[in-house]
């Protein structure tokens, strides 16, 4: 297993972070390219041409490849960063987990409220277990990390609401399958990026493979 309880052995190619020189999986990966202009751009869809230039999904090592002025050492040639390039990194990851948690609820397999939360969970039926930071410790408490499965526990009420369409939202779960997957690895980057490791309420509750 990877940092953050990925599966190092999915058939995905390796990438070699250009601050840490350490070889890993995509999926822990930020892919940046270098645009027309010469400015560094992020790729977390990892879908724009051009050469990849990878760095490790944690903000230390995001912030030292701008300071140190690494990406232009990756590509090979003087490149710009814009202003607030660790930001928007961020929000593009949060963006990207939002909408991987909306498609899950459109398919029928992400849900939200304590009380359908707590029967899905009854059930098995869970495998992700999601409730927000700023919940109640008390009430986040009586809900248990599905077995086998992960819990994912920084995103504020108001982050997890606009992933359902609502105002806020304090517990959620995601049944099983591709889009459980998707989310974990979503949720494993912005929480690296974010550099934060979220409370506790229950035994066993990190973020992993689902």
């Amino acid at each position: 297993m990877t940092r953050g309880g990925r599966d190092k052995n999915r058939d995905e190619p390796d990438r070699r972070c250009i601050v840490t020189g350490e070889v890993g999986p995509k999926v822990g990966l930020i892919r940046f390219v270098v645009g027309p202009d010469d400015t560094i751009y992020p790729d977390v869809a990892g879908k724009l041409p051009g050469r990849g230039i990878y760095v490790s999904a944690e903000r230390s090592t995001l912030e030292k490849a701008v300071t140190k002025r690494m990406f232009s050492k990756g590509a090979k040639k003087q490149v710009k960063i814009p202003d607030g390039l660790t930001d928007l990194v961020e929000a593009t990851l949060l963006k990207r987990l939002q909408d991987a948690i909306g498609m899950a609820r459109k398919a029928g397999k992400a849900i939200a409220g304590y009380e359908k939360v707590k029967i899905m969970l009854d059930r098995g039926e869970a495998r992700v277990l999601l409730q927000a930071s700023d919940g109640s410790e008390r009430g986040k408490g009586k809900l248990s990390t599905p077995e086998g499965g992960k819990w994912i526990g920084f995103l504020t009420a108001d982050e997890l609401g606009l992933a359902f369409g609502r105002d806020r939202v304090i517990h959620a779960a995601v049944a099983s399958g591709t889009l459980a997957r998707r989310i974990v690895e979503e949720a494993a980057r912005l929480q690296g990026i974010r550099q934060v490791s979220g409370s506790t309420p229950a035994a066993e509750k990190d973020i992993g493979n689902a």
